[in-house]
Protein backbone atom coordinates (compact mmCIF):
# COMPACT_ATOMS: atom_id res chain seq x y z
CA UNK A 1 0.00 0.00 0.00
CA UNK A 2 1.29 3.45 -0.93
CA UNK A 3 0.72 6.25 1.59
CA UNK A 4 2.13 9.69 0.62
CA UNK A 5 2.89 12.21 3.33
CA UNK A 6 0.71 15.22 2.55
CA UNK A 7 -0.69 15.61 -0.97
CA UNK A 8 -2.91 18.68 -1.49
CA UNK A 9 -6.65 18.31 -1.99
CA UNK A 10 -7.11 18.92 -5.70
CA UNK A 11 -10.50 18.04 -7.19
CA UNK A 12 -12.87 19.34 -9.87
CA UNK A 13 -13.90 22.29 -7.69
CA UNK A 14 -10.26 23.36 -7.47
CA UNK A 15 -9.63 22.83 -11.16
CA UNK A 16 -12.77 24.71 -12.18
CA UNK A 17 -11.92 27.62 -9.88
CA UNK A 18 -8.47 28.00 -11.44
CA UNK A 19 -9.91 27.55 -14.94
CA UNK A 20 -12.44 30.27 -14.20
CA UNK A 21 -9.65 32.70 -13.37
CA UNK A 22 -7.78 31.73 -16.54
CA UNK A 23 -10.92 32.24 -18.63
CA UNK A 24 -11.51 35.64 -17.03
CA UNK A 25 -8.29 37.01 -18.47
CA UNK A 26 -7.33 38.46 -15.08
CA UNK A 27 -4.71 36.21 -13.53
CA UNK A 28 -2.62 38.48 -11.29
CA UNK A 29 -3.74 40.12 -8.01
CA UNK A 30 -7.40 41.07 -8.34
CA UNK A 31 -10.92 40.11 -7.24
CA UNK A 32 -10.09 36.57 -6.09
CA UNK A 33 -7.29 37.77 -3.85
CA UNK A 34 -9.67 40.32 -2.33
CA UNK A 35 -12.28 37.58 -1.84
CA UNK A 36 -9.78 35.42 0.00
CA UNK A 37 -8.73 38.32 2.22
CA UNK A 38 -12.35 39.10 3.05
CA UNK A 39 -13.10 35.46 3.86
CA UNK A 40 -10.18 35.17 6.25
CA UNK A 41 -11.09 38.51 7.80
CA UNK A 42 -14.56 37.19 8.58
CA UNK A 43 -13.09 34.20 10.41
CA UNK A 44 -10.92 36.49 12.54
CA UNK A 45 -13.82 38.69 13.53
CA UNK A 46 -13.15 41.47 11.05
CA UNK A 47 -9.39 41.93 11.40
CA UNK A 48 -7.60 43.37 8.39
CA UNK A 49 -5.88 40.67 6.29
CA UNK A 50 -3.16 40.95 3.65
CA UNK A 51 -2.60 37.92 1.38
CA UNK A 52 0.85 37.67 -0.20
CA UNK A 53 2.93 35.08 -2.02
CA UNK A 54 4.34 33.42 1.14
CA UNK A 55 4.37 33.53 4.93
CA UNK A 56 8.03 34.45 4.62
CA UNK A 57 7.59 37.60 2.59
CA UNK A 58 4.44 38.66 4.45
CA UNK A 59 6.13 38.48 7.85
CA UNK A 60 9.39 40.00 6.62
CA UNK A 61 7.42 43.01 5.40
CA UNK A 62 6.02 43.35 8.92
CA UNK A 63 9.52 43.29 10.44
CA UNK A 64 10.66 45.94 7.99
CA UNK A 65 7.56 48.08 8.62
CA UNK A 66 8.37 47.96 12.35
CA UNK A 67 11.90 49.09 11.61
CA UNK A 68 13.76 45.98 12.72
CA UNK A 69 17.39 46.20 11.70
CA UNK A 70 21.04 45.95 12.66
CA UNK A 71 21.62 45.90 16.42
CA UNK A 72 18.10 44.62 17.14
CA UNK A 73 17.08 41.22 18.48
CA UNK A 74 14.05 39.07 17.63
CA UNK A 75 13.18 36.16 19.92
CA UNK A 76 12.40 32.96 17.98
CA UNK A 77 12.28 29.26 18.86
CA UNK A 78 15.24 27.02 18.13
CA UNK A 79 12.62 24.44 17.15
CA UNK A 80 11.09 25.79 13.96
CA UNK A 81 11.51 25.91 10.21
CA UNK A 82 14.31 28.15 8.94
CA UNK A 83 11.95 30.82 7.57
CA UNK A 84 11.19 32.05 11.10
CA UNK A 85 14.80 33.02 11.71
CA UNK A 86 15.81 33.71 8.10
CA UNK A 87 13.58 36.75 7.83
CA UNK A 88 15.24 38.19 10.94
CA UNK A 89 18.66 37.72 9.35
CA UNK A 90 17.39 39.41 6.17
CA UNK A 91 16.73 42.60 8.14
CA UNK A 92 20.21 42.60 9.68
CA UNK A 93 18.88 41.83 13.17
CA UNK A 94 19.89 38.91 15.39
CA UNK A 95 17.61 35.90 15.97
CA UNK A 96 17.73 35.12 19.70
CA UNK A 97 16.82 31.45 19.88
CA UNK A 98 15.10 29.95 22.90
CA UNK A 99 14.70 26.32 23.81
CA UNK A 100 11.33 24.62 23.98
CA UNK A 101 9.79 23.27 27.17
CA UNK A 102 10.86 19.79 28.34
CA UNK A 103 8.94 17.12 26.42
CA UNK A 104 7.45 19.72 24.10
CA UNK A 105 8.20 21.49 20.82
CA UNK A 106 6.72 24.79 22.03
CA UNK A 107 8.38 27.73 23.73
CA UNK A 108 6.91 29.08 26.94
CA UNK A 109 6.37 32.58 28.25
CA UNK A 110 8.97 31.94 30.96
CA UNK A 111 11.65 31.07 28.41
CA UNK A 112 10.81 34.16 26.37
CA UNK A 113 11.04 36.30 29.51
CA UNK A 114 14.58 35.05 30.16
CA UNK A 115 15.62 36.11 26.65
CA UNK A 116 14.19 39.63 26.76
CA UNK A 117 16.67 42.51 26.66
CA UNK A 118 16.89 46.18 25.78
CA UNK A 119 17.67 45.08 22.20
CA UNK A 120 14.51 43.00 21.80
CA UNK A 121 12.16 44.44 19.20
CA UNK A 122 9.94 41.47 18.32
CA UNK A 123 8.82 38.19 19.89
CA UNK A 124 7.91 35.51 17.33
CA UNK A 125 6.78 32.17 18.83
CA UNK A 126 5.60 29.30 16.60
CA UNK A 127 2.46 27.16 16.84
CA UNK A 128 4.31 23.98 15.85
CA UNK A 129 2.05 21.25 14.48
CA UNK A 130 -1.05 23.41 14.77
CA UNK A 131 -1.32 23.74 18.57
CA UNK A 132 -1.28 27.38 19.73
CA UNK A 133 1.22 28.67 22.27
CA UNK A 134 -0.05 30.48 25.37
CA UNK A 135 -0.70 33.83 23.72
CA UNK A 136 -1.94 35.67 26.79
CA UNK A 137 1.04 34.61 28.91
CA UNK A 138 3.45 35.72 26.18
CA UNK A 139 1.71 39.06 25.77
CA UNK A 140 1.90 39.52 29.55
CA UNK A 141 5.67 38.96 29.42
CA UNK A 142 5.91 41.61 26.72
CA UNK A 143 4.03 44.10 28.87
CA UNK A 144 6.01 43.16 31.98
CA UNK A 145 9.24 44.01 30.12
CA UNK A 146 7.99 47.25 28.61
CA UNK A 147 10.53 49.16 30.70
CA UNK A 148 13.34 47.56 28.67
CA UNK A 149 11.96 48.60 25.30
CA UNK A 150 14.06 51.12 23.41
CA UNK A 151 12.06 52.58 20.48
CA UNK A 152 14.11 54.04 17.62
CA UNK A 153 11.42 55.21 15.18
CA UNK A 154 7.91 56.64 15.22
CA UNK A 155 6.17 53.29 14.69
CA UNK A 156 8.01 51.75 17.63
CA UNK A 157 7.30 54.81 19.78
CA UNK A 158 3.62 54.48 18.93
CA UNK A 159 3.48 50.88 20.14
CA UNK A 160 5.97 51.56 22.97
CA UNK A 161 6.68 47.88 23.58
CA UNK A 162 7.95 44.78 21.82
CA UNK A 163 5.88 43.67 18.82
CA UNK A 164 4.14 40.29 19.15
CA UNK A 165 4.37 38.62 15.72
CA UNK A 166 2.87 35.13 15.86
CA UNK A 167 4.17 32.46 13.49
CA UNK A 168 0.88 30.64 12.93
CA UNK A 169 2.04 28.95 9.73
CA UNK A 170 0.67 25.65 11.08
CA UNK A 171 -2.35 26.83 13.05
CA UNK A 172 -4.87 28.31 10.64
CA UNK A 173 -8.21 27.24 12.12
CA UNK A 174 -6.87 26.50 15.59
CA UNK A 175 -8.42 28.24 18.58
CA UNK A 176 -7.13 29.85 21.74
CA UNK A 177 -9.74 30.23 24.47
CA UNK A 178 -12.37 29.40 21.82
CA UNK A 179 -11.22 32.28 19.61
CA UNK A 180 -9.84 31.76 16.10
CA UNK A 181 -6.04 32.11 16.01
CA UNK A 182 -5.29 35.52 14.56
CA UNK A 183 -6.87 37.76 17.17
CA UNK A 184 -4.35 37.26 19.98
CA UNK A 185 -1.05 38.73 18.76
CA UNK A 186 -0.37 42.15 17.25
CA UNK A 187 0.23 40.47 13.88
CA UNK A 188 -0.33 36.83 12.96
CA UNK A 189 1.24 35.13 9.95
CA UNK A 190 -0.34 32.18 8.10
CA UNK A 191 1.23 29.91 5.50
CA UNK A 192 -0.71 28.53 2.53
CA UNK A 193 2.14 26.40 1.18
CA UNK A 194 1.28 23.23 -0.73
CA UNK A 195 1.38 20.98 2.36
CA UNK A 196 -0.59 23.27 4.66
CA UNK A 197 -4.17 22.59 5.78
CA UNK A 198 -5.37 25.42 3.54
CA UNK A 199 -3.27 25.84 0.44
CA UNK A 200 -2.96 28.30 -2.41
CA UNK A 201 -0.07 26.21 -3.84
CA UNK A 202 2.27 28.93 -2.57
CA UNK A 203 1.09 31.81 -0.45
CA UNK A 204 0.57 33.32 2.96
CA UNK A 205 -1.16 36.08 4.84
CA UNK A 206 -0.85 38.38 7.82
CA UNK A 207 -3.68 39.35 10.15
CA UNK A 208 -3.36 42.88 11.54
CA UNK A 209 -4.57 43.27 15.12
CA UNK A 210 -2.53 46.21 16.39
CA UNK A 211 -4.02 48.26 19.22
CA UNK A 212 -5.06 51.91 19.03
CA UNK A 213 -3.84 54.37 17.93
CA UNK A 214 -2.72 52.19 14.99
CA UNK A 215 -4.97 52.19 11.95
CA UNK A 216 -4.91 48.59 10.70
CA UNK A 217 -6.79 49.53 7.52
CA UNK A 218 -4.13 52.05 6.66
CA UNK A 219 -1.38 49.56 7.51
CA UNK A 220 -2.99 47.01 5.19
CA UNK A 221 -2.73 49.50 2.34
CA UNK A 222 0.88 50.25 3.23
CA UNK A 223 1.86 46.57 3.23
CA UNK A 224 0.12 45.89 -0.08
CA UNK A 225 1.99 48.85 -1.57
CA UNK A 226 5.31 47.58 -0.15
CA UNK A 227 4.58 44.19 -1.71
CA UNK A 228 4.27 45.79 -5.15
CA UNK A 229 7.51 47.75 -5.54
CA UNK A 230 6.13 50.65 -3.51
CA UNK A 231 3.69 51.40 -6.35
CA UNK A 232 0.76 53.62 -5.43
CA UNK A 233 -1.74 51.60 -7.53
CA UNK A 234 -2.04 47.90 -8.27
CA UNK A 235 -2.80 46.56 -11.74
CA UNK A 236 -6.56 46.36 -11.11
CA UNK A 237 -6.77 49.99 -9.95
CA UNK A 238 -4.94 51.10 -13.09
CA UNK A 239 -7.62 49.66 -15.40
CA UNK A 240 -10.11 52.47 -14.77
CA UNK A 241 -10.28 55.30 -17.29
CA UNK A 242 -7.32 57.61 -16.78
CA UNK A 243 -5.94 55.36 -14.08
CA UNK A 244 -2.71 54.40 -15.78
CA UNK A 245 -0.61 57.00 -13.96
CA UNK A 246 0.98 55.84 -10.70
CA UNK A 247 3.74 56.82 -8.32
CA UNK A 248 6.56 54.92 -6.58
CA UNK A 249 6.62 56.06 -2.96
CA UNK A 250 9.18 53.59 -1.58
CA UNK A 251 11.70 51.02 -2.78
CA UNK A 252 9.33 48.13 -2.22
CA UNK A 253 9.38 44.42 -2.98
CA UNK A 254 7.49 42.03 -5.28
CA UNK A 255 5.49 39.50 -3.32
CA UNK A 256 1.81 39.90 -4.19
CA UNK A 257 -0.51 36.88 -4.38
CA UNK A 258 -2.06 36.14 -7.77
CA UNK A 259 -5.73 35.41 -8.42
CA UNK A 260 -4.76 31.98 -9.76
CA UNK A 261 -3.39 31.07 -6.35
CA UNK A 262 -6.18 32.83 -4.49
CA UNK A 263 -8.81 30.86 -6.41
CA UNK A 264 -7.46 27.64 -4.88
CA UNK A 265 -7.55 29.26 -1.46
CA UNK A 266 -11.14 30.43 -1.87
CA UNK A 267 -12.26 26.87 -2.59
CA UNK A 268 -10.35 25.56 0.41
CA UNK A 269 -11.66 28.30 2.69
CA UNK A 270 -15.28 27.53 1.80
CA UNK A 271 -14.84 23.92 2.94
CA UNK A 272 -12.32 24.44 5.70
CA UNK A 273 -14.53 23.18 8.52
CA UNK A 274 -14.80 19.91 6.60
CA UNK A 275 -11.01 19.81 6.27
CA UNK A 276 -10.51 20.30 10.02
CA UNK A 277 -13.06 17.60 10.84
CA UNK A 278 -11.24 15.18 8.55
CA UNK A 279 -7.83 15.95 10.00
CA UNK A 280 -9.20 15.56 13.51
CA UNK A 281 -10.62 12.16 12.55
CA UNK A 282 -7.24 11.02 11.23
CA UNK A 283 -5.29 12.18 14.28
CA UNK A 284 -7.76 10.66 16.70
CA UNK A 285 -7.60 7.33 14.88
CA UNK A 286 -3.79 7.38 15.13
CA UNK A 287 -4.12 8.12 18.83
CA UNK A 288 -6.34 5.08 19.34
CA UNK A 289 -3.59 2.92 17.88
CA UNK A 290 -0.69 4.40 19.85
CA UNK A 291 -2.21 5.49 23.15
CA UNK A 292 -1.39 3.21 26.05
CA UNK A 293 1.59 1.62 24.31
CA UNK A 294 4.76 2.08 26.33
CA UNK A 295 6.95 2.78 23.30
CA UNK A 296 5.07 5.86 22.12
CA UNK A 297 4.23 9.42 23.16
CA UNK A 298 1.17 10.74 21.33
CA UNK A 299 0.98 14.41 20.31
CA UNK A 300 -1.23 16.85 22.21
CA UNK A 301 -4.13 18.34 20.24
CA UNK A 302 -6.17 19.95 22.97
CA UNK A 303 -5.55 21.71 26.27
CA UNK A 304 -7.78 23.65 28.64
CA UNK A 305 -7.13 26.78 26.53
CA UNK A 306 -6.26 25.54 23.04
CA UNK A 307 -7.59 23.44 20.18
CA UNK A 308 -5.18 22.36 17.45
CA UNK A 309 -5.59 22.77 13.70
CA UNK A 310 -4.33 19.16 13.36
CA UNK A 311 -1.64 20.13 10.89
CA UNK A 312 0.83 17.42 11.93
CA UNK A 313 0.76 14.09 13.72
CA UNK A 314 4.07 14.26 15.61
CA UNK A 315 4.59 10.85 17.20
CA UNK A 316 7.54 10.34 19.52
CA UNK A 317 9.34 7.04 20.13
CA UNK A 318 10.44 6.76 23.75
CA UNK A 319 14.15 6.32 24.18
CA UNK A 320 14.93 6.43 20.47
CA UNK A 321 18.09 8.06 19.23
CA UNK A 322 18.24 10.19 16.11
CA UNK A 323 19.85 7.26 14.28
CA UNK A 324 17.06 4.85 15.31
CA UNK A 325 14.38 7.34 14.26
CA UNK A 326 16.02 7.80 10.85
CA UNK A 327 16.18 4.04 10.39
CA UNK A 328 12.46 3.83 11.16
CA UNK A 329 11.69 6.41 8.47
CA UNK A 330 13.74 4.39 5.97
CA UNK A 331 11.94 1.21 6.95
CA UNK A 332 8.56 2.88 6.44
CA UNK A 333 9.63 4.18 3.06
CA UNK A 334 10.58 0.66 2.02
CA UNK A 335 6.94 -0.44 2.46
CA UNK A 336 5.40 2.59 0.77
CA UNK A 337 4.84 4.93 3.72
CA UNK A 338 6.17 8.50 3.57
CA UNK A 339 7.08 10.03 6.92
CA UNK A 340 8.86 13.23 7.88
CA UNK A 341 10.48 15.10 10.78
CA UNK A 342 9.31 18.48 12.13
CA UNK A 343 11.79 20.04 12.66
CA UNK A 344 15.55 19.90 12.60
CA UNK A 345 16.42 22.52 15.24
CA UNK A 346 17.98 25.59 13.66
CA UNK A 347 21.34 25.30 15.51
CA UNK A 348 21.93 22.04 13.58
CA UNK A 349 21.93 23.89 10.26
CA UNK A 350 25.23 24.87 8.66
CA UNK A 351 24.30 28.53 8.31
CA UNK A 352 23.24 28.98 11.91
CA UNK A 353 26.18 26.98 13.22
CA UNK A 354 28.38 29.43 11.30
CA UNK A 355 26.79 32.25 13.32
CA UNK A 356 27.75 30.58 16.58
CA UNK A 357 24.56 28.76 17.59
CA UNK A 358 25.27 25.41 19.27
CA UNK A 359 22.88 22.52 19.75
CA UNK A 360 23.97 21.82 23.33
CA UNK A 361 22.42 25.16 24.29
CA UNK A 362 18.98 23.80 23.34
CA UNK A 363 18.74 20.35 24.98
CA UNK A 364 14.94 20.16 25.04
CA UNK A 365 14.68 20.89 21.32
CA UNK A 366 17.18 18.16 20.54
CA UNK A 367 15.50 15.69 22.87
CA UNK A 368 12.18 16.24 21.10
CA UNK A 369 13.71 16.20 17.61
CA UNK A 370 15.76 13.04 18.06
CA UNK A 371 12.76 10.74 18.45
CA UNK A 372 10.00 12.66 16.62
CA UNK A 373 8.39 11.28 13.46
CA UNK A 374 5.56 12.97 11.57
CA UNK A 375 3.07 10.53 10.09
CA UNK A 376 0.86 11.16 7.02
CA UNK A 377 -2.13 13.46 7.53
CA UNK A 378 -4.16 14.66 4.54
CA UNK A 379 -7.74 14.99 3.37
CA UNK A 380 -8.98 11.65 2.08
CA UNK A 381 -6.55 9.46 4.00
CA UNK A 382 -8.60 6.30 4.46
CA UNK A 383 -9.06 4.27 7.63
CA UNK A 384 -7.29 1.39 5.91
CA UNK A 385 -4.28 3.61 5.17
CA UNK A 386 -4.20 5.01 8.74
CA UNK A 387 -4.38 1.51 10.16
CA UNK A 388 -1.65 0.31 7.82
CA UNK A 389 0.66 3.14 8.85
CA UNK A 390 0.00 2.66 12.56
CA UNK A 391 0.31 -1.14 12.47
CA UNK A 392 3.56 -0.90 10.50
CA UNK A 393 5.07 1.55 13.00
CA UNK A 394 3.98 -0.62 15.92
CA UNK A 395 5.47 -3.71 14.30
CA UNK A 396 8.76 -1.95 13.63
CA UNK A 397 9.20 -0.48 17.13
CA UNK A 398 9.90 -2.88 20.00
CA UNK A 399 7.76 -2.48 23.11
CA UNK A 400 10.75 -2.14 25.41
Amino acid sequence: MNVPFSPPRIDELTIEAVAGVLRSGWITTGPKTLELEDGISALTGGCEVVCLNSWTNACELVLRWFGVGEGDEVIVPAYTYAATANIVVHTGAKPVMVDCAPGSCHVTAEQIAQAMSAKTKVVMPVDVGGLPVDYEAIMQVIHDHQHLFNPVNEVQKQLNRVLFLSDAAHSFGATYKQTFVGRQADVTGYSFHAVKNLTTAEGGAVVLNLPAPFNNTSLKSDLKRSALHGQSKDALAKTVTGGWRYDIVEAGYKCNLTDIHAAIGCVELARYSETLDERRRICERYNRHFAGRAAFICPVFETAMTQSAYHLYQLRIKGYSEHQRDALIDALKAVGIAANVHFQPLPSMTFYRSLGYRKHDYPNAYDFYSNEISLPVWYGLSNAQIDYVAKTVIDLVPES
